[in-house]
């Protein structure tokens, strides 16, 4: 095995890191304390990493690049392409602040969504668009299965009915993805996931939610009434095939969840270095001594991060996975159950570790202690993963495990 990550791929990192450290660190605080308001210094951002995609889209990074099987080369050749870079160059801006990341125009989790299932005319209408992703509803969190969001065929429409709550950049962005079902006596067979875009008859924000972290992002309740969405709107199948379920719509999270997973290394690289740095103000770490030798501060560091490395590992491989068209449904889900607990436990640590200086304002540790809950929870919490690892692994089926 060999873990160099292709040259290919330092300067885009770096290039991520920076913009981290120079655009999105100092304005961090900022938009933590105005919520709701859009940060602007992000469009300038969005249009230059928009450019680099046009460019080059195996190479480059972003939401709308994700999406396994754009690469058709089939020459048993190791390919290292669009989810690798998006992940990577996500961690390093997560470094800086997860919710202005979530905040950057186009590069919405709607945006792997159409990435990963629409076909080549969809990906060209869509293309520009900031798309939003629509799951969860009042009565269905982290069971995909329980929406009951209706799709109705009427003509060359299908008439949407229902509620959808906590939609990530609900209101800034173009259009939103909506999951909705075409049969609710089907079950989950029947889900489907359409492009609703803002300005359709039916379709209307209810809310904005005041949240605990990731407050630079929105976080829209939106309700559909009689709202009629065309049917070339319809991202993948139309057809309802009981014995595949709803696998088709379940492929977005197997591109999402590990880009999610890199949101919360991100997130705990950030506590990590920082406290490392504020740690060695008063101690000399040492490395080379057992950690049954180094005080206990040291040895928690220390194990905090090793738990990291681990985390980070498994999201690679996940989104390695996904760029070599391999199944990957099963490592997408423990990628993010590793790192969102993993991400959520060290950013509380390190609140703790620094004492007064974690609790305040004075440094982001707070803040990104905060920031990284919603990473535990968002894509599918942490006990909705380790219920489809179960499931697979045993190869039993929802039914037969709840």
């Amino acid at each position: 095995m060999n873990f160099d990550l292709p040259k290919k791929m330092n300067s885009l990192i770096n290039n991520a890191h920076q913009v981290a450290l120079s655009v999105f660190r100092p304005i961090s605080r900022k938009y933590d304390r105005a919520e709701h308001e859009y940060p602007k210094e992000l469009d300038m951002l969005a249009s230059v990493l928009d450019g680099m995609n046009d460019g080059d889209p195996t190479s480059s990074a972003g939401a709308s690049q994700t999406g396994k099987g754009r690469d058709k080369r089939d020459d048993n050749t190791v390919k290292n392409g669009a989810n690798m870079t998006t992940c990577l160059g996500a961690l390093e801006l997560c470094y800086g602040d997860v919710g202005l990341l979530l905040s950057m125009p186009r590069q919405g989790l709607g945006n792997a969504a159409i990435a990963a299932v629409a076909n080549d005319e969809q990906l060209e209408r869509f293309k520009g668009k900031w798309a939003a992703m629509a799951i969860t509803e009042p009565g269905a969190g982290s069971d995909s299965a329980a929406i009951r969001t209706t799709a109705k065929e009427d003509g060359d429409h299908y008439v949407l009915n229902g509620e959808k709550i906590y939609v990530t950049s609900g209101e800034r962005a173009d259009c939103v993805v909506v999951w909705a079902s075409l049969d609710l006596a089907l079950g989950r067979a029947a889900i489907k996931s359409f492009v609703v875009e803002w300005g359709t008859p039916g379709m209307e924000l209810v809310r904005l939610e005041k949240k605990l972290g990731i407050r630079a992002s929105d976080t829209a309740a939106i309700t559909f009434t009689n709202c009629r969405v065309p049917k070339e709107n319809l991202l993948g199948n139309p057809e309802v095939d009981v014995a595949k379920g709803f696998a088709g719509v379940m492929e977005t999270f197997d591109n999402t969840r590990p880009l999610v997973a890199c949101f919360a290394l991100g997130c705990a690289k950030a506590a990590l270095e920082r406290t490392r740095e504020l740690m060695a103000e008063h101690t000399r770490l040492d490395y080379d001594a057992p950690i049954s030798n180094v005080s206990a501060m040291e040895a928690e560091l220390y194990t905090m991060e090793a738990e990291w490395e681990a985390a980070y590992w498994l999201t690679v491989k996940a989104a390695w996975m996904a760029d070599n068209r391999k199944p990957n449904s099963v490592e997408a889900s423990i990628s993010k159950a590793k790192a969102g607990r993993v991400g959520n436990t060290i950013t509380l640590r390190c609140v703790e570790l620094c004492g007064a200086l974690g609790y305040t304002e004075d440094e982001l540790l707070e803040k990104w202690a905060r920031d990284s809950k919603i990473l535990d929870i968002f894509e599918g919490t942490q006990q909705i993963q380790l219920l489809i690892i179960a499931r697979r692994l045993l190869g039993l089926t929802s039914k037969e495990l709840k």
